[in-house]
């Protein structure tokens, strides 16, 4: 039997989608002004930019669904809201891994942010060798029908993680998730190097500024530490 939907109704549902989606581009919009103005007040406090560059997203209504439907999740928006927490995602790129660390400290230590889960796979990488830190933290949107508790993924990593992160992405997305045995072995290798890089680096820039300059409480390195699971 065939199913009809009148326009009006088409019309509902997209403008309900929207005003579902619009909560959480609100929410991620809250952490990259909390982002910027950290930012702005390391440099100009610390003459030190600990965050090289900052990029946000919505999942679309393609990618959302397809999430919904491969995880079984009930479709509808409360279930939805629930079950799927990366709808909103800021990924912020850092030089060094204490920089990582440390912005994770200072913006989960806001009393208007709540932390849901974190999974450190700094500390603790993904067989594959992917690094990156990873927050579900919960920010306040405030609209004109009140207050709205928004999920949003941050993910903190390196510039050379994201380099082989997007790579990766790439080369799973040539080969549509079947990677070669051989080269999944010179990404789990590149992984390495780029850990390597990245800890040469930051060895590099801590004795260029322990030299004549002394370093605020703030810039001192950050030991990494375990996975926290929600």
């Amino acid at each position: 039997m065939a199913i009809t939907v009148s326009a009006a109704e088409l019309r509902e549902l997209r403008d309900e989608f929207e005003r579902f989606l619009m909560e959480y581009r609100f929410g991620m919009q809250e952490v990259e002004t909390k982002l910027g103005i950290l930012r702005d007040e390391f440099q100009l406090v610390h003459d030190y930019n600990p965050i090289e560059h900052v990029t946000s997203r919505v999942k679309s209504p393609d990618s959302l669904v397809e999430k919904v439907q491969r995880k079984g999740v009930e479709p509808d928006f409360s279930s939805i809201r629930e079950a799927i927490t990366d709808i909103a995602g800021v990924r912020v790129t850092c030089s060094f891994v204490a920089d990582a660390y440390r912005l994770f400290d200072l913006l989960t230590a806001q009393d208007d942010i709540t932390v849901l889960a974190v999974k450190d796979y700094i500390a603790h990488p993904k067989q594959n060798g992917y690094k990156s830190l990873h927050a579900i933290v919960e920010v306040p949107v405030f609209l004109s029908s009140g207050r709205v508790d928004v999920p949003v993924e941050v993910q903190f990593r390196t510039i050379a993680m994201d380099f082989w992160a997007s790579l990766e992405h790439k080369i799973y997305y040539k080969y549509d998730t079947k990677v070669p045995a051989e080269l999944l072995d010179s990404l789990k290798d590149a992984a390495e190097t780029a850990a390597e890089l990245d800890d040469r680096m930051e060895r590099l820039h801590s004795e260029i500024r322990g030299g004549s300059h002394v370093r605020p409480p703030q810039l001192r390195p950050v030991a990494p530490r375990p996975a926290i699971q929600a």
